[in-house]
């Protein structure tokens, strides 16, 4: 008691020591992990700018919230995309001075139909009011509750910004001009045309076996070409896993569920102390009550054509009689049992059509009359019934619907009311194998009905074949042994060869990537991998959905170029190929085509009217360097030895022909600033992004 006494005296000191204990815990643990002085509040800097966690998480859940079956890591990796194209083009707009008055603003608004269609806003005449949505604006402002303001003022910020950007766009595009002499030298480019005689050897004559590229080599020659091997930091990872699949014994258990499912079962009722016989699949009255009791695939009231069963059991399934019941049978990873509820004739059809639209026909752009359509309809029906074979064809050099004009005029699993009334009636009012000529708001229409299609409707009872808690126990043991047997011997794939697993790689790993080669969604793996005290050879377990996975890291790749596994796959047949051109070079002797096509054994072929700008050799393929060779030569004279794409080159020039003389180049001018202006902005924003000063931490949210 005296001890007590004296606690309580001083409860004053001893509360300040625990605190003090507790602070310099979390301090400790702060200066670890460098929070202090760090990006623990700040997401990313752009060019100085700090992006708030909060706020950035924020809008990461609004992301989430508005976009259907987006993940956190795909919601975090967009919101990012977003703030650093505002911050980055936000500085460009100030630079430059853009910004809109209220008047533009309200231009733009006018033009979004969810506030020029809203009768709220028009006037007696049908138009947009500016004083009614003034009006309204107001009383937003001085309504007491201010949420809807508040909102408002996001809205007409983030409208602010889309017409700003919209101004910047256009002034990109309106300042990207070609000349006179671009367009003439496009022309000459594409009309300008050589022809000459080659002789080549193939890369491919020399096996891959005879010459060898080191990755000392690979990871040389990326940094000789570092803008066209940029990578973000990466991690290789190397995996073993142990799936949860099913036993024997649960497989057993789970037909034995299903076939109770079907003959009826006695199960122990709880509140009456007594055994309760429950129906069968056959026996009940209300199917789809009973499939959502018994199912883990809820009941869908859909009938299904025969084309939309499962495919192994297509025939069984729809040729049921009323209330039999077919299973239990295995798809997609489920135990099923399928009772046929109903059966529907015609419920889809398939037709084709050729659509001969006029003008002042709806949406038509044609300017043939109704009377020429209709004479045109006639006559396409008349060869369609003397070749009904050719349908597919005249639809597709005549029909004006783009909908269906490539596939023949087809349109398949055509329900009842899907189309415009007159053509739903011609389908489904007809026997198979009908043709004739429909008018309807769209144009003639020249019909052929190629097909009926019945449907049924069937309640099916599926179970998911799972493991059993034992058997998961098991998996759980056996991965926990391979993660001790790893962080102990660590030759990963003699430990999973033990216990008969394989090693599987997972590579050129992102930081704020989600997903995982062979794995799907793993966030934690993901970050594990980049988390600075995970080295190379670390080991970890993890869950997934699979079942249990136990992970090495192979390799940390802060080079800032591709990791090496990846970039092997587009440089080392680079690296071949140079050496190859070595060895071909030596086989290839003599100053003319006769004596090289004498000494390698390869015939001398002639390439005729080739372009520049299409710099294609017959039977070869593209081969720009070879082909402005020819253009480079006077006519009689023979190159020396060219390395090429596809092989090693000797090549004569027999003639170039100048593009003919013309006066205008307008179409080559207007190709070339289209084609300019398309991608001018996109441009514009990439090369501002490269030069922006980029500190991104979401590998640590």
């Amino acid at each position: 008691m005296a001890v007590l006494s004296k606690i309580r005296q001083r409860s004053f000191f001893l509360i300040v020591i625990i605190a003090l204990a507790l602070f310099s815990f979390v301090l400790a643990d702060v200066i670890k992990s460098g929070t202090f002085g760090s990006s623990a509040n700040s997401v990313g800097t752009i060019n100085g700018t700090d992006i708030s966690a909060q706020e950035f998480m924020q809008q990461v859940a609004m992301m989430e919230k508005q976009g259907q079956g987006m993940s956190n890591t795909q919601a975090i990796n967009s919101a990012w995309d977003q703030k650093v194209r505002s911050i980055i083009l936000g500085e460009e707009f100030e630079k430059l001075g853009l910004a809109i008055g209220n008047e533009q603003l309200i231009n733009v608004i006018k033009q979004n139909p969810n506030f020029a269609q809203n009768q709220q806003f028009l006037n007696a005449a049908g138009q947009f009011d500016e004083n009614k949505f003034k009006e309204y604006i107001k009383s937003l402002k001085n309504a007491p509750n201010q949420e809807q303001w508040l909102q408002w003022k996001d809205f007409e910020k983030n409208i602010e910004t889309y017409a700003v950007e919209q101004l910047y766009n256009t002034m990109i595009k309106s300042g990207v001009v070609t000349t006179k002499a671009e367009g003439k030298f496009s022309y000459e480019m594409e009309a300008t045309k050589a022809d000459f005689d080659y002789v080549t050897v193939a890369f491919s004559t020399v096996n891959d076996d005879q010459v060898k590229v080191t990755d000392d080599e690979i990871v040389e020659y990326m940094k000789k070409n570092p803008k066209k091997y940029k990578s973000d930091n990466t991690r290789s990872i190397d995996f073993i896993l142990v799936e949860n699949k099913p036993s024997k014994e649960d497989e057993a258990a789970m037909l034995e569920s299903i076939s109770g499912v079907l003959t009826g079962k006695v199960v122990y009722n709880e509140q009456t102390k007594m055994n309760d016989t429950l129906p069968g699949f056959r026996a009940v009255s209300n199917v789809g009550e009973f499939v959502n009791a018994n199912s883990d695939i809820k009941f869908d009231s859909t009938y299904l054509a025969k084309k939309d069963l499962p495919v192994d059991f297509q025939e069984q399934l729809f040729n049921l009689p009323a209330g039999a019941v077919f299973g239990p049978y295995v798809h997609n990873g489920h135990q099923c049992l399928s009772r046929m509820i109903g059966r529907k004739a015609n419920a889809s059809a398939k037709a084709s059509h050729i659509l001969l639209a006029f003008k002042g026909a709806e949406r038509s752009t044609a300017t043939r009359t109704k009377e020429e359509a209709q004479k045109l309809a006639n006559d396409l029906l008349a060869q369609a019934k003397a070749n009904p074979g050719n349908f597919a064809m005249l639809a597709i050099t005549n029909s004006d619907d783009p909908g269906s004009k490539n596939n023949g005029g087809e349109y398949d699993n055509i329900a009842p009311g899907q189309m415009t009334p007159k053509f739903n009636d011609f389908v489904f009012n007809n026997p198979v194998g009908t043709m004739g000529v429909v008018e309807t708001e769209f144009g003639f229409h020249v019909m052929k009905v190629s097909g009926k299609n019945d449907a049924v409707l069937l309640g099916t009872i599926a179970q998911k074949i799972q493991a059993s808690d034992a058997t998961i126990d098991v998996a759980y043991t056996k991965a926990s042994q391979l993660e001790s047997g790893a962080l102990e011997n660590k030759d990963f794939a003699a430990v999973a060869k033990k216990a008969g697993l394989v090693v599987t790689p997972a590579t050129n790993i992102k930081a704020y990537d989600e997903f995982v080669q062979g794995l799907g969604s793993q966030r934690e793996i993901v970050r594990w991998s980049f988390n600075k005290e995970t080295e190379v050879g670390g080991i970890k377990r993890f869950e997934v959905p699979q079942g249990f996975v136990v992970t090495k890291l192979k390799d940390i790749n802060d080079s800032g170029l591709l990791p090496l596994d990846v970039a092997k796959q587009s440089v080392e047949p680079i690296l071949k190929n140079q050496k190859k051109a070595e060895i071909i070079k030596k086989k290839m002797n003599g100053n003319s085509l006769d004596a090289v096509s004498k000494a390698s054994g390869a015939t001398v072929l002639t390439a005729t009217g080739v372009t520049i700008k299409n710099p294609i050799i017959p039977n070869v393929g593209m081969e720009s360097k070879v082909v402005g060779k020819a253009f480079g030569l006077a006519a009689g004279k023979t190159s020396k030895i060219i390395e090429g794409t596809s092989g090693m080159f000797m090549i004569r020039t027999k003639n170039v022909v100048k593009a003919p003389a013309v006066s205008d180049y307008t179409t080559y001018i207007t190709q070339e600033k289209s084609q300019n202006q398309s991608y001018a902005s996109s441009k514009a924003y990439t090369s501002i992004k490269d030069k922006a000063d980029i500190k991104d931490n979401r590998a640590n949210f």
